[in-house]
């Protein structure tokens, strides 16, 4: 009897060890595991891939900018033969990020020419990744993770207006901006 007990208290912290380990999927295992496949474009890159210091930033601005080290970019093209693998890329990028890791900062856009969420993970004050989702029904979708140190959400927030008006075609992103033309 002592010794089924044993058994049962083995295997129920194997149990808890393993799904407190697995926690389900996530940004950074969608990206890993669908950048290699086609129909997707990957770009990980330096913030300064960027070029965003040829552009006056406020004090906020300039902090944010440096708290950021690294972008991480996965899209999906849509075209007339991907119709229903896009529908299921889509909804496995949702399905992650309604991962209550994933806290939503902002969100906008509409039906017609697209939508997109800010989301991150941490908190507020430390924002351990920022999560940048966007997707219009007619061309597919991109997502971003910006990876830094001490980021700040609403200083992170501030650069919006830089990057509002920055002419992407002169920066090295145009990549990015060809893929969906």
């Amino acid at each position: 009897m002592i010794q089924s007990i044993k058994k049962s208290i083995v295997m129920l912290l194997l149990v808890v060890a393993y799904t407190s380990c697995n926690q389900g999927p996530t940004l950074q295992t969608y990206f890993v595991e669908n950048e290699p496949k086609p129909g997707f474009l990957s770009i990980d890159a330096p913030v300064d891939l960027l070029n965003i210091e040829e552009v006056e930033l406020t004090k906020e601005q300039e902090e944010a900018y440096k708290s950021m080290d690294k972008i991480n970019i996965l899209a999906f093209r849509l075209d007339a033969n991907n119709t229903q693998e896009y529908e299921l890329e889509l909804a496995k990028v949702n399905t992650i990020l309604k991962n209550p890791n994933y806290e939503e900062l902002m969100r906008g856009g509409n039906s017609t020419d697209g939508r997109f969420k800010v989301m991150f993970i941490g908190d507020v004050d430390n924002v351990d990744e920022l999560i940048i989702f966007g997707n219009a029904s007619d061309q597919g979708f991109v997502v971003a993770r910006v990876l830094g140190d001490n980021m700040n959400a609403g200083k992170l927030m501030s650069l919006q207006s830089v990057l509002k008006d920055m002419n992407f075609d002169n920066t090295n992103l145009n990549g990015i901006t060809d893929f969906f033309k």
